[in-house]
């Protein structure tokens, strides 16, 4: 077998050479297929004997081609060799350079791939990991009577009930309004709204605007010059002077709910409200307890990065960096937001954020990798069964989704919840160190 040589970073390099008998069978072969698409005289396409293609194309041309075949072709049996008797994963695709290319000789060439990177994680891992443990141990969940009261109140809030009034508007009062914006007695581009609610009080609009519609009643117009704010998020608007129209349509009085158990039975299954209190409660200690896992299992990756050795190829971080661009443009579309109007607003390009987002990369390549070995070591596996149950679980959600089912990668996805699984166990196995 050839001898192969490591480089930096995970990736090797080595040389191959391919027989005279074997490197002419491939020129046969490009001299046959070029044949195929050009016209020589005398001759079906595909039947011209090699000279006669080789005056026609060019020894290069030909001879190009025929290198092509044989590199694939070699190339391919030389990495499933690899994969077998090294254990060496190839990754990406390889640089090749041709070494001698000719006729009666030998076709030789060197190539340099990635493979997938060795990680020795070290045995002061689980010292770390305990550690971690141990202080998580110690910070109890603890859901505070405030906290639920507070909750109790956000939910009677949620259910105000506006009253119209004839009165005097007031702080906490809601009122709807008609409003235009000029400078110098011009209207402001986007300084016009109709039928529009605000809560008085709440300083959602400049300063002074607000204080000035209070004591208004419905029907009443008011006119009034405000100054924008210096740090206004407008800059052609910031610092400057500017006059409000504004037309009172309604004047509305927030009655917010008295909470009893009425109130709570109103809003479900809830025989008073210590029973409505104890639900809040044991959602919140659901929330915080997710909380303190994810924190934890965080704290487990840092642990594991830091006491992980490995030479990352380029290949993989970049892979990981596209991954989580996607993930960011699926947040910025959920949003409502265009990936590239959002970065225009941070005046960055996809560039800045690929460059930015690099440790990060190398980390969750680090730790998925970590995982992986853990398991290994530990001889942590998943069931079969499993593994269909969960690849059924994400059918279902894409049977909801028209023609989605039909272009999933079985292979992938049962890669991706087998993976899933395993790193489930790996963090099971962590917890109890």
């Amino acid at each position: 077998m050839t001898e192969v040589k490591k480089l930096p970073k995970s990736r090797i390099e080595f040389e191959i050479s391919i027989p005279w008998n074997d490197w002419k069978t491939y020129i046969d072969q490009a001299a046959a297929e070029i044949s195929e698409e050009i016209k020589i005289p005398g001759f079906r396409p595909g039947k011209a004997p090699r000279n006669l293609v080789e005056q026609k194309v060019g020894k290069e041309m030909l001879l190009n081609n025929a290198s092509e075949k044989a590199v694939k072709k070699s190339y391919v049996d030389f990495i499933r060799q690899l994969a077998s008797k090294e254990k060496l994963e190839v990754i990406g695709s390889p640089k090749v350079e041709i070494k001698e290319l000719a006729e009666e000789k030998e076709l030789k060439y060197s190539a340099q791939a990635d493979v997938m990177p060795e990680v020795k994680v070290k045995d002061g891992y689980k010292k770390d990991i305990k550690k971690i443990n141990e202080d998580f141990a110690k910070k109890p969940i603890e859901v505070k009577d405030d906290e639920v009261e507070l909750e109790v109140e956000k939910l009677a809030n949620s259910r105000v009930k506006l009253v119209t009034v004839n009165r005097e508007a007031k702080k906490g009062d809601s009122v709807e309004i008609d409003f235009e914006v000029f400078q110098g007695g011009v209207p402001i581009e986007n300084g016009t709204s109709k039928r529009h609610s605000l809560i008085l009080g709440r300083g959602v609009f400049i300063p002074g605007f607000e204080e000035n519609l209070i004591g208004s009643r419905g029907g009443d117009e008011k006119e009034f010059e405000l100054t924008f704010p210096e740090k206004y998020h407008s800059k052609n608007l910031a610092g400057k002077p500017a006059t409000f129209k504004v037309k009172i349509n309604l004047v509305q009085e927030r009655q917010t709910p008295e909470i009893t158990d009425e109130f709570a039975k109103a809003l479900g299954n809830f025989e008073n409200l210590e029973a409505l209190k104890k639900n809040i409660r044991e959602g919140l200690e659901h929330e915080q307890k997710h909380k303190a896992k994810d924190e934890k299992r965080t704290q487990y990756l840092d642990g594991l990065v830091r006491n992980s050795e490995i030479e990352l190829p380029d290949i993989l971080v970049q892979e990981e960096i596209k991954t989580m661009l996607n993930e960011f443009e699926h947040q910025t579309q959920s949003m409502g937001m265009n990936l590239d109007d959002y970065l225009s607003k941070l005046n960055k390009k996809k560039e800045d954020l690929t460059k930015d987002w690099e440790p990060q990369a190398q980390k969750r390549v680090i730790s998925a990798l970590a995982l992986k070995e853990i398991a290994k070591e530990e001889e942590i596996s998943v069931d079969s069964k499993d593994i269909e149950a969960e690849i059924n679980k994400i059918m279902q959600y894409y049977k909801n989704v028209k023609d989605a089912e039909k272009n999933l990668d079985m292979e992938r996805l049962y890669n991706y919840s087998k993976g899933n699984l395993e790193n489930e166990k790996v963090f099971e196995f962590l917890e109890k160190l």
